[in-house]
């Protein structure tokens, strides 16, 4: 298994309560692209894809955010806490 894989397993293992497509574990996954893909962009400021690709990753988890906020007001600050998303 490849080492994205396994990370992305982990992530999975640590932030969801019920299989991979429970709202905390999409977020999680997300924000590690978000990190990933901001890294290159500041190593690579002329990829425009990179930047196309980071938007759309943000709003997805933004829109899983906002969904959340308004089903489980518990289960989203519990969440952003552990993501570290808000100050």
């Amino acid at each position: 298994m490849s080492n994205v894989k396994m990370h992305k397993a982990e992530l999975i293992q640590e932030f969801s309560k019920a299989g991979s497509g429970s709202v905390e574990a999409q977020c999680a996954i997300f924000s590690e692209r978000i990190r990933n893909l901001a890294m290159h962009y500041k190593s690579h400021p002329k990829d425009h894809q990179a930047v196309r690709e980071l938007l759309r990753v943000v709003n997805k988890r933004k829109a899983l955010l906002t969904y959340l906020s308004k089903r489980s007001a518990g289960r989203y600050q519990d969440l952003v806490e552990r993501l570290g998303l808000r100050k």
